[in-house]
This record gives C-alpha cells, structure tokens and sequence, in this order.
C-alpha cells in the first residue's frame, strides 16, 4: 500500500491504536479533519467494530479539539462509501467538517447537499 496517501500517517493530530487524525488537505471550512483507519481498508463497511468502536472514540476527541480550537457552531460527519458517493481515496477515513454561522447562505438540508436538488426540503 505504498501508493495509498493513508497508510502512513503524517501530520498526526490525535490517534489511538487504530486510527488517526489529521487535517484535511482541502479543508472546506476552517478546522476540517479526517479520521482515518490504520488498516487499510476500502470504507467505513469493511470496518471491524473493533475499528468502528476506535474510529468513533477519535471522532468525539477531534469534535472536542475543534471546539477548543475552532469554536465552531455546528458540524456535518461525513463517510463516502465507494467511487459513486464521491470517495477518491479507497481507503476508509471519515470527514469532520465544523460548521460556522454563515458559512452558508442557508445550510438546511446539511448532508442531503450531496444531491443539490435534494437538499432544501
């Protein structure tokens, strides 16, 4: 897994014994993190619950961070599961995006924004 920007980690902001956290490379607000699996692994589906139970602990300890940091209004959590959900990494890491008061005209809808035309109900 040489080739696979995942497998070894750089930039570590937090982990555990299997998984980690960094900042996203193209944050799309301030304060964007990944978790990330130390194994490879394709997405979040390939996971063990061992590694699920990891990733999560991580998720809460980077929100924190990011509150203490960022002091962000809100957060979207995001996973792209295969080519078609937008994943371009084939390897299994979760977005922690903070979520600021007018960092969008109208933020309703939240995730349903992967599908634009869906996403205002």
């Amino acid at each position: 897994m040489d080739k696979c920007v995942f497998c070894n980690p750089e930039d570590v902001i937090l982990e555990n014994r299997l998984a980690w956290v960094k900042y996203d490379k193209y944050p799309v607000t301030p304060g964007h993190m990944l978790i990330i699996s130390k194994r490879h692994i394709a997405d979040f589906f390939a996971a063990t619950a061992e590694e699920r139970q990891a990733l999560n602990a991580l998720l809460d300890e980077a929100r924190q961070w990011l509150d203490d940091k960022f002091h962000p209004d809100g957060y979207n959590i995001g996973v792209n599961c295969g080519e078609s959900a937008g994943q371009t990494i084939m390897h299994l890491h979760i977005h922690l995006i903070p979520r600021y008061h007018g960092d969008l005209d109208n933020p309703r809808g939240g995730v349903r924004g992967v599908i634009p035309d869906k996403r205002i109900y």
